[in-house]
């Protein structure tokens, strides 16, 4: 059940949106026990956003949601991969890029709780 949430202010065109979300989908499976089959994802773009008091630079808050708990290891993975991806596909550098991790005890899907 995990869930990535992107936000940036840089203008992404539709496929480079579907670049990320795809490349996104393959790089859950860092965390294990994780894959695309219930991936969410979310990608919001030209998003206002300030970091070192520069709003011209590429900019990026990543939040990754999983049901249950991971290891350091792991994060630090996707971590590296993601900025990866949105230094490739969306000219964020890594060091504008902000990575959140949430383990979530409960989560609930088509109307039962897991």
């Amino acid at each position: 059940m995990p869930f990535i949430n992107v936000k940036t202010n840089k203008s992404v065109s539709a496929q480079k949106k579907q670049e990320i979300e795809n490349k996104l989908s393959d790089a859950i499976s860092l965390i294990p026990g994780k894959s695309d089959r219930y991936l969410m994802l979310a990608l919001e773009d030209e998003i206002s956003m300030m970091f070192h008091r520069d709003t011209d630079c590429g900019i990026a808050m990543v939040e990754v949601k999983i049901f249950g708990k991971s290891d350091k290891d792991s994060y630090t993975k996707l971590t590296q991969r993601i900025c990866e991806i949105l230094d490739e596909e969306a000219g964020v550098s890594p060091d504008c890029c902000y990575v959140k991790f949430e383990e979530v005890a409960l989560w609930g899907y088509n109307g039962f709780m897991f």
